[in-house]
């Protein structure tokens, strides 16, 4: 029992973040902080290796593949991509 309790444990401790996804109209994006700022006001760092179209602007509206941190929140974007533009 105790071997069976153990090895869940070490299970459950090696598990990677999940990923989840979202989908947004950007109201803005700073390119040097790189911050993108969806119009439901949440706010998205952006990591310096996370590929971002070069025109993607206000208007714009994202598909945001990132990793969820459990009760932490975000753990960090994998993947954005401009889905269609807002007309």
């Amino acid at each position: 029992m105790r071997l069976l309790l153990a090895s869940a444990l070490v299970t459950l401790t090696v598990m990677p973040a999940a990923a989840d996804e979202t989908e947004g109209l950007i109201l803005a994006y700073d390119r040097v902080a790189n911050i993108l700022v969806l119009e439901d006001l949440t706010v998205w760092p952006i990591a310096a290796d996370v590929a971002v179209p070069e025109d993607l602007q206000a208007g714009d509206r994202v598909t945001i593949d990132f990793r969820s941190d459990g009760e932490n929140g975000v753990g960090g974007i994998n993947a954005l991509t401009r889905t269609a533009s807002a007309q």
